[in-house]
């Protein structure tokens, strides 16, 4: 072998502060790594998978779902992983991308938003112990999504708000 590279990089265990599903997409990239550190995220185990949440909320078969599972249980096991964050965004391949919802924008949202709860309510009956939070991805913006919410294209600016973009 040639050394092509150099850097350093702490060799020791380390205890994941989350283990982050999002889809490959260099799209959203960007946005996903900003949103990550503004969390306090430095050290995530990341699963990046075309589709990415929906990989356990409508898998195209059942290894592609055994096998992301597979992916969080080494994470909970090897790096003592609480915390998870699945991700899906707009516009997604997997999805039939915006066209598959005829460009309505709201309809897309609110799909991915049950494709959301439907992955963390498969994580969570796996993994008791751990946090889930769903997120998903626009184009303006990373949205939390919660049980009650709707995904609106503007946040509302009220005090009981629940979505957070992130630029």
């Amino acid at each position: 072998m040639r050394k092509v590279f150099h850097f350093d990089s702490p060799p020791g265990q380390y205890v994941a502060d989350a283990a982050v599903l999002c889809c490959f997409d260099y799209r959203i990239s960007t946005a996903v790594r900003k949103f990550l550190k503004k969390q306090g995220i430095d050290r995530a185990d990341m699963i990046i998978v075309a589709g990415g949440a929906k990989t356990l909320a409508s898998p195209r078969n059942p290894f592609e779902q055994d096998f992301i599972l597979e992916q969080f249980r080494m994470s909970i096991r090897l790096h003592q992983t609480e915390r998870v964050l699945v991700m899906s965004h707009s516009d997604c391949a997997t999805y039939g991308g915006l066209n598959h919802f005829n460009g309505d924008r709201q309809a897309e949202a609110d799909h991915h938003r049950s494709e959301l709860l439907r992955a963390r309510e498969l994580l969570i009956s796996n993994f008791p112990d751990i946090s889930v939070e769903p997120y998903f991805v626009k184009f303006d913006g990373i949205w939390e999504v919660k049980d009650a919410d709707h995904l609106k294209s503007a946040p509302q600016e009220t005090p009981s708000n629940t979505t957070r973009g992130v630029a």
